[in-house]
Protein backbone atom coordinates (compact mmCIF):
# COMPACT_ATOMS: atom_id res chain seq x y z
CA UNK A 1 0.00 0.00 0.00
CA UNK A 2 1.47 3.42 -0.97
CA UNK A 3 2.38 5.77 1.86
CA UNK A 4 0.10 8.76 2.40
CA UNK A 5 1.26 12.17 3.59
CA UNK A 6 -0.90 13.23 6.52
CA UNK A 7 0.25 16.83 6.04
CA UNK A 8 -0.80 16.78 2.40
CA UNK A 9 -4.22 15.30 3.14
CA UNK A 10 -4.72 17.73 6.03
CA UNK A 11 -4.00 20.81 3.91
CA UNK A 12 -6.23 19.47 1.12
CA UNK A 13 -9.12 19.07 3.59
CA UNK A 14 -8.45 22.59 4.89
CA UNK A 15 -8.71 23.97 1.35
CA UNK A 16 -11.96 22.05 0.89
CA UNK A 17 -13.35 23.64 4.05
CA UNK A 18 -12.21 27.13 2.98
CA UNK A 19 -13.97 26.61 -0.35
CA UNK A 20 -17.31 26.93 1.42
CA UNK A 21 -16.13 30.22 2.93
CA UNK A 22 -15.02 31.42 -0.50
CA UNK A 23 -18.39 30.55 -2.06
CA UNK A 24 -20.21 32.49 0.64
CA UNK A 25 -17.91 35.49 0.14
CA UNK A 26 -18.40 35.43 -3.64
CA UNK A 27 -14.77 34.57 -4.45
CA UNK A 28 -15.70 32.60 -7.55
CA UNK A 29 -12.61 33.52 -9.61
CA UNK A 30 -10.23 32.82 -6.74
CA UNK A 31 -11.79 29.40 -6.23
CA UNK A 32 -11.61 28.54 -9.94
CA UNK A 33 -7.94 29.53 -10.01
CA UNK A 34 -7.18 27.71 -6.75
CA UNK A 35 -8.84 24.46 -7.76
CA UNK A 36 -7.35 24.64 -11.26
CA UNK A 37 -3.90 25.04 -9.73
CA UNK A 38 -4.60 22.10 -7.43
CA UNK A 39 -5.72 19.85 -10.28
CA UNK A 40 -2.85 20.83 -12.59
CA UNK A 41 -0.19 20.28 -9.91
CA UNK A 42 -1.59 16.90 -8.90
CA UNK A 43 -1.79 15.92 -12.57
CA UNK A 44 1.85 16.95 -13.08
CA UNK A 45 2.89 14.78 -10.13
CA UNK A 46 0.82 11.87 -11.45
CA UNK A 47 2.45 12.14 -14.90
CA UNK A 48 5.88 12.03 -13.28
CA UNK A 49 4.93 9.02 -11.20
CA UNK A 50 3.40 7.15 -14.15
CA UNK A 51 6.34 7.79 -16.46
CA UNK A 52 9.07 7.03 -13.92
CA UNK A 53 12.00 5.27 -15.56
CA UNK A 54 11.19 6.48 -19.08
CA UNK A 55 13.50 8.74 -21.04
CA UNK A 56 11.65 12.05 -21.38
CA UNK A 57 14.18 14.19 -23.21
CA UNK A 58 12.08 17.01 -24.65
CA UNK A 59 9.04 16.96 -22.34
CA UNK A 60 10.60 18.99 -19.46
CA UNK A 61 11.90 21.68 -21.82
CA UNK A 62 8.42 22.21 -23.29
CA UNK A 63 6.52 21.89 -20.01
CA UNK A 64 8.72 24.38 -18.16
CA UNK A 65 9.09 26.68 -21.18
CA UNK A 66 5.37 26.97 -21.94
CA UNK A 67 4.58 27.82 -18.31
CA UNK A 68 7.45 30.31 -18.03
CA UNK A 69 6.51 32.17 -21.21
CA UNK A 70 2.84 32.34 -20.20
CA UNK A 71 3.71 33.73 -16.77
CA UNK A 72 6.11 36.36 -18.10
CA UNK A 73 3.60 37.83 -20.52
CA UNK A 74 0.73 37.58 -18.01
CA UNK A 75 2.67 39.59 -15.43
CA UNK A 76 3.63 42.12 -18.12
CA UNK A 77 0.07 42.57 -19.43
CA UNK A 78 -1.99 42.42 -16.25
CA UNK A 79 0.09 43.10 -13.12
CA UNK A 80 2.75 45.63 -14.15
CA UNK A 81 0.29 48.15 -15.71
CA UNK A 82 -1.91 47.87 -12.62
CA UNK A 83 1.02 48.56 -10.29
CA UNK A 84 2.14 51.57 -12.33
CA UNK A 85 -1.41 52.95 -12.55
CA UNK A 86 -1.66 53.01 -8.75
CA UNK A 87 1.64 54.88 -8.38
CA UNK A 88 4.38 54.99 -11.06
CA UNK A 89 7.29 55.35 -8.66
CA UNK A 90 6.23 53.01 -5.87
CA UNK A 91 4.71 50.59 -8.37
CA UNK A 92 8.08 50.31 -10.08
CA UNK A 93 9.82 50.02 -6.72
CA UNK A 94 7.46 47.20 -5.77
CA UNK A 95 8.32 45.33 -8.98
CA UNK A 96 12.02 45.59 -8.23
CA UNK A 97 11.53 44.51 -4.61
CA UNK A 98 9.41 41.55 -5.71
CA UNK A 99 12.14 40.30 -8.05
CA UNK A 100 14.81 40.75 -5.39
CA UNK A 101 12.80 39.13 -2.59
CA UNK A 102 11.85 36.26 -4.90
CA UNK A 103 15.49 35.63 -5.70
CA UNK A 104 16.54 36.00 -2.05
CA UNK A 105 13.87 33.56 -0.85
CA UNK A 106 14.90 31.05 -3.52
CA UNK A 107 18.52 31.34 -2.43
CA UNK A 108 17.61 31.03 1.25
CA UNK A 109 15.46 27.99 0.52
CA UNK A 110 18.34 26.36 -1.32
CA UNK A 111 20.67 27.00 1.61
CA UNK A 112 18.21 25.19 3.89
CA UNK A 113 18.74 22.00 1.90
CA UNK A 114 22.33 21.92 3.15
CA UNK A 115 21.33 22.11 6.82
CA UNK A 116 20.31 19.27 9.11
CA UNK A 117 16.79 20.44 9.98
CA UNK A 118 13.89 18.49 11.53
CA UNK A 119 11.67 18.73 8.44
CA UNK A 120 11.72 17.47 4.88
CA UNK A 121 13.37 20.07 2.63
CA UNK A 122 11.41 19.50 -0.56
CA UNK A 123 8.08 19.77 1.26
CA UNK A 124 9.10 23.00 3.00
CA UNK A 125 10.41 24.62 -0.19
CA UNK A 126 7.49 23.91 -2.50
CA UNK A 127 4.97 24.51 0.28
CA UNK A 128 6.35 27.95 1.15
CA UNK A 129 6.45 28.90 -2.53
CA UNK A 130 2.85 27.79 -3.08
CA UNK A 131 1.51 29.66 -0.04
CA UNK A 132 3.34 32.85 -1.06
CA UNK A 133 2.04 32.67 -4.65
CA UNK A 134 -1.49 31.90 -3.46
CA UNK A 135 -1.40 34.87 -1.08
CA UNK A 136 -0.48 37.20 -3.92
CA UNK A 137 -3.18 35.83 -6.21
CA UNK A 138 -5.73 36.28 -3.42
CA UNK A 139 -4.76 39.90 -2.78
CA UNK A 140 -4.78 40.70 -6.50
CA UNK A 141 -8.22 39.21 -7.21
CA UNK A 142 -9.67 40.25 -3.85
CA UNK A 143 -8.87 43.89 -4.60
CA UNK A 144 -9.36 43.82 -8.38
CA UNK A 145 -12.42 41.64 -8.98
CA UNK A 146 -12.75 43.05 -12.50
CA UNK A 147 -9.71 41.02 -13.57
CA UNK A 148 -10.58 38.10 -15.82
CA UNK A 149 -9.58 34.50 -15.27
CA UNK A 150 -6.87 34.59 -17.95
CA UNK A 151 -4.25 36.09 -15.60
CA UNK A 152 -4.86 33.57 -12.83
CA UNK A 153 -4.99 30.57 -15.16
CA UNK A 154 -1.78 31.64 -16.91
CA UNK A 155 -0.08 32.09 -13.54
CA UNK A 156 -1.08 28.60 -12.33
CA UNK A 157 0.16 27.06 -15.58
CA UNK A 158 3.49 26.57 -13.82
CA UNK A 159 1.81 24.26 -11.31
CA UNK A 160 1.94 21.36 -13.77
CA UNK A 161 5.74 21.45 -14.24
CA UNK A 162 6.11 22.26 -10.53
CA UNK A 163 4.17 19.14 -9.56
CA UNK A 164 6.18 17.13 -12.06
CA UNK A 165 9.50 18.37 -10.66
CA UNK A 166 8.36 17.99 -7.04
CA UNK A 167 7.33 14.39 -7.64
CA UNK A 168 10.73 13.69 -9.19
CA UNK A 169 12.53 15.08 -6.15
CA UNK A 170 10.23 13.30 -3.69
CA UNK A 171 10.75 9.99 -5.47
CA UNK A 172 14.53 10.41 -5.32
CA UNK A 173 14.23 11.19 -1.58
CA UNK A 174 11.99 8.13 -1.07
CA UNK A 175 9.09 10.32 0.10
CA UNK A 176 5.40 9.71 -0.73
CA UNK A 177 4.17 11.52 -3.84
CA UNK A 178 1.05 12.55 -1.89
CA UNK A 179 3.21 15.22 -0.23
CA UNK A 180 2.40 17.26 -3.37
CA UNK A 181 -1.12 17.72 -1.95
CA UNK A 182 0.40 20.20 0.52
CA UNK A 183 1.59 22.84 -1.98
CA UNK A 184 -1.25 22.05 -4.41
CA UNK A 185 -3.93 22.80 -1.80
CA UNK A 186 -1.88 25.34 0.15
CA UNK A 187 -1.90 27.63 -2.89
CA UNK A 188 -5.70 27.78 -3.02
CA UNK A 189 -6.14 27.96 0.75
CA UNK A 190 -3.83 30.98 1.00
CA UNK A 191 -5.57 32.64 -1.95
CA UNK A 192 -9.00 32.36 -0.31
CA UNK A 193 -7.77 33.76 3.01
CA UNK A 194 -5.95 36.78 1.55
CA UNK A 195 -8.77 37.53 -0.91
CA UNK A 196 -10.95 38.35 2.09
CA UNK A 197 -8.70 41.32 2.96
CA UNK A 198 -9.43 44.65 1.30
CA UNK A 199 -6.49 47.01 0.89
CA UNK A 200 -7.07 50.61 2.02
CA UNK A 201 -7.43 53.16 -0.82
CA UNK A 202 -3.83 54.30 -0.63
CA UNK A 203 -2.07 54.63 -4.02
CA UNK A 204 1.41 54.24 -2.54
CA UNK A 205 0.49 51.05 -0.67
CA UNK A 206 -1.43 49.62 -3.61
CA UNK A 207 1.42 50.44 -5.99
CA UNK A 208 3.88 48.64 -3.72
CA UNK A 209 1.63 45.62 -3.19
CA UNK A 210 0.69 45.10 -6.84
CA UNK A 211 4.24 45.86 -7.98
CA UNK A 212 5.62 43.39 -5.46
CA UNK A 213 3.23 40.71 -6.74
CA UNK A 214 4.28 41.39 -10.33
CA UNK A 215 7.95 41.19 -9.36
CA UNK A 216 7.52 37.90 -7.52
CA UNK A 217 5.70 36.33 -10.44
CA UNK A 218 8.34 37.60 -12.87
CA UNK A 219 11.00 35.97 -10.70
CA UNK A 220 9.06 32.68 -10.60
CA UNK A 221 8.56 32.81 -14.37
CA UNK A 222 12.26 33.35 -15.03
CA UNK A 223 13.20 30.75 -12.44
CA UNK A 224 11.02 28.24 -14.31
CA UNK A 225 12.69 28.95 -17.64
CA UNK A 226 14.57 25.69 -18.29
CA UNK A 227 18.35 25.78 -18.06
CA UNK A 228 19.78 23.24 -20.44
CA UNK A 229 23.18 22.79 -18.84
CA UNK A 230 25.02 20.11 -16.91
CA UNK A 231 23.51 20.04 -13.43
CA UNK A 232 20.33 21.93 -14.41
CA UNK A 233 16.81 20.64 -13.86
CA UNK A 234 16.39 19.50 -17.47
CA UNK A 235 19.70 17.64 -17.23
CA UNK A 236 18.57 15.94 -13.99
CA UNK A 237 15.11 14.93 -15.22
CA UNK A 238 16.20 13.67 -18.63
CA UNK A 239 19.21 11.86 -17.15
CA UNK A 240 21.31 12.55 -20.23
CA UNK A 241 24.98 11.66 -20.33
CA UNK A 242 27.54 14.03 -18.88
CA UNK A 243 29.01 14.70 -22.32
CA UNK A 244 25.68 15.25 -24.12
CA UNK A 245 26.44 18.86 -24.99
CA UNK A 246 25.00 18.57 -28.50
CA UNK A 247 21.68 17.33 -27.08
CA UNK A 248 21.61 20.16 -24.54
CA UNK A 249 22.26 22.67 -27.34
CA UNK A 250 19.26 21.28 -29.25
CA UNK A 251 17.17 21.47 -26.09
CA UNK A 252 17.95 25.17 -25.80
CA UNK A 253 16.24 25.71 -29.16
CA UNK A 254 13.19 23.86 -27.82
CA UNK A 255 13.22 26.09 -24.72
CA UNK A 256 13.16 29.25 -26.85
CA UNK A 257 10.34 27.81 -28.96
CA UNK A 258 8.31 26.69 -25.94
CA UNK A 259 8.66 30.00 -24.06
CA UNK A 260 7.70 31.94 -27.17
CA UNK A 261 4.69 29.67 -27.71
CA UNK A 262 3.52 30.10 -24.12
CA UNK A 263 3.85 33.90 -24.34
CA UNK A 264 2.07 34.09 -27.70
CA UNK A 265 -0.77 31.90 -26.41
CA UNK A 266 -1.45 34.39 -23.60
CA UNK A 267 -1.13 37.34 -25.99
CA UNK A 268 -3.63 35.85 -28.45
CA UNK A 269 -6.05 34.93 -25.66
CA UNK A 270 -5.80 38.45 -24.23
CA UNK A 271 -6.47 40.04 -27.63
CA UNK A 272 -9.50 37.81 -28.11
CA UNK A 273 -11.07 38.68 -24.76
CA UNK A 274 -9.97 42.34 -24.55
Amino acid sequence: MPRISRLGVGVALTFLGLTALGVEAGLDKVLVIGWTGFAVMVLGAAVSDRTAGLRRTFFPAWAYGLASGAMILSAAIFLIPSAISHHPGFGGAGIGLGVLVGYASHTFGHRLTHLDLPFEHTTAQIGAHAVAAGSIIGIVYGNMPELGLLLGLAIVSHKGPAGYAAAERLARADKPISVVLFPAAGFGAAAVLTALYNLPPNPVLNGLVFGFGAGVFLHVAMDFSPRCEVGGEVFEVTEVAMDAHNLLDRLRIHVVASMTTGALAVLVAWLLVA
